[in-house]
């Protein structure tokens, strides 16, 4: 009783100060979440139609300021993307926490990953274009911008799938490998898809870098509007995204509708964004159940 007397004498006043930074810190994260999310969609969904989300772009004329080619492109690149740099994080994360000894090469690897997390996305850009578009002789397509993002994205993939993998009990390995079982076998059918939650997470997390990127692919998926004809000629053909069509629209100061096509444009890529996290994390608990 005397203790917890001294306890609540001494230590009630910083915690009480304590508290309520956090709840103001809190507060002050929400209420700006809410401010931005609310001025975008306050400006954006009155322009918001059928017709907007169904029809292609034209600078020229303007009965057609649709924005189906760029979501198209925006899809295009999503899916490419993680399906090349996904297999690949996975993998490495595997590698560095089930198979590889923990020295100073598995040391190297995770501080060249954070390193390359850091590095501005507009640095990214310049290599894409630099390595893919010419190089590689690509030119401004839709699938160099996905190798690009690839890379891009890579550093989130393997980090958050290794802690996720990390997290798993021990045991479970264990007890696996003394019924004998094999070590393919364990990674593959017991840590995996007990980490499988947080590398969902990892893919959300990279499909939110995807969609709201526009440095690197500015450089190089290119600033094309037009429709796509076909999957394979879209590819190796330029397209902007989304996030470049936001970016190249407000910036025709000569259109009076210039800025109202941009707050439409971004309130529709809130709705995909929240649409596709909603999708990530209905697989997440899917695999929770499981």
């Amino acid at each position: 009783m005397p203790s917890s007397s001294l306890y609540v004498k001494h230590r009630r006043p910083k915690d009480t100060a304590l508290k309520f930074l956090i709840n103001a810190a809190a507060a002050v994260c929400v209420v700006t979440l809410l401010g931005i999310i609310g001025y975008i969609l306050f400006n954006g969904i009155p322009y918001i139609t059928w017709k907007f989300i169904s029809t292609p772009y034209s600078e020229t004329n303007d009965e057609w300021k649709g924005i189906l080619p760029m979501i198209i492109n925006t899809m295009y690149i999503v899916v490419i993307t993680l399906l090349i740099s996904a297999p690949v994080g996975i993998s490495s994360a595997i590698y560095l926490t089930q198979y590889a000894k923990q020295g100073r090469l598995v040391k190297a690897i995770r501080f060249t990953t954070e390193i390359l997390s850091g590095i501005p996305s507009i640095i990214f850009g310049l290599f894409g274009y630099t390595v893919f578009c010419i190089l590689f002789r690509l030119q401004t397509s839709i699938l160099a911008g996905c190798l690009t993002m690839a890379i891009c994205i890579l550093p989130t993939v393997i980090r958050t799938t290794e802690e996720s993998l990390l997290a798993v009990p021990g045991s479970y390995k264990e007890g696996a490998m003394a019924l004998g079982a094999g070590k393919l076998r364990v990674v593959l059918g017991i840590v995996l898809p007990c980490a499988m939650p947080g590398v969902l997470t990892a893919v959300v997390l990279a499909m939110g870098r995807i969609v709201g990127e526009s440095a690197a692919l500015l450089f190089t998926s290119g600033l094309s509007y037009n429709m796509p004809k076909g999957f394979w000629e879209q590819i190796f053909a330029s397209g902007r995204t989304l996030t470049l069509h936001l970016y190249q629209t407000a910036r025709e100061a000569n259109s009076p509708d210039a800025m109202n096509i941009a707050y439409a444009t971004a309130a529709v890529l809130l709705v995909l964004v929240f649409l596709l996290n909603r999708l990530a994390g209905l697989l997440s608990r899917t695999f929770r159940k499981g």
